[in-house]
């Protein structure tokens, strides 16, 4: 009788088991699948956006571009055809912020270092001083592999106008000429459509942690 019971015990501790399995998954397939914003630059801090996009609500995307990297190779949009990448602002002889900033998306450089679809952009907001021997320099100094990351200068408009009108992502400092600008700690995530899908605190290791998260949500996304 003992055996009998202890028999039954053990099928009904199976079945209570596989029971919650079930359940788990069940309710694992209905939560909503998690998507990341397509930001626009309405809703983005009025500071960080050229005034002649404050009220534009959709179809925002990265401009094309033309930029010198650190070997002397012009970088385009070509470049991050088809990529899901990280863009910053910048320059070497930042103080500050930069120096974090910089070692954390080193981080995120070896953490999407054998993924093909990922890369890194940084661009300087110092191109007269970011000289392409300056940027090979700091290039070998913080670990940048060339294949995954482009520290890019050129024209100083054409960063200002992507600064302001494309990556919604310094502000206008209203103090020198007109294309002077106070770069911000932001990292920003662009799909591969050109959008922008996340902004980032890229002096804050939460973020970054975050940040790498949501690239794992957006590449979910290409794949389904």
């Amino acid at each position: 009788m003992v055996s009998f019971f202890a028999k039954y015990k053990l099928f009904g501790l199976v079945l209570l088991g596989l029971s919650a399995i079930i359940i788990y998954l069940f309710y694992n397939a209905l939560q909503p699948e998690k998507l990341l914003p397509v930001y626009q630059p309405s809703m983005v801090d009025k500071s960080l956006v050229d005034s002649t996009l404050y009220y534009k609500k959709k179809y925002h995307t990265i401009a094309d571009f033309k930029l010198v990297n650190q070997n002397g190779d012009t970088i385009t949009q070509a470049n991050y055809k088809d990529k899901i990448y990280v863009a910053d602002f910048f320059f070497t002889t930042c103080p500050t912020i930069c120096p974090i900033m910089t070692k954390n998306m080193a981080e995120i450089q070896d953490a999407i270092l054998n993924d093909p679809e990922i890369m890194l952009l940084s661009h300087s907001v110092t191109p007269v001083i970011d000289s392409v021997p300056q940027l090979k320099k700091y290039a070998l100094e913080k670990g940048v592999v060339d294949s995954k990351w482009n520290l890019v200068t050129g024209d100083k408009k054409q960063i200002y106008e992507l600064a302001r009108k494309s990556y919604l992502a310094v502000k206008n400092d209203g103090d020198g000429g007109p294309y002077d600008m106070i770069h911000t700690e932001n990292f920003i995530l662009v799909d591969k459509e050109k959008r922008i899908r996340g902004f980032y605190d890229g002096t804050n290791p939460e973020d970054i942690d975050k940040l790498l998260a949501d690239i794992k949500i957006l590449k979910k996304s290409y794949s389904e």
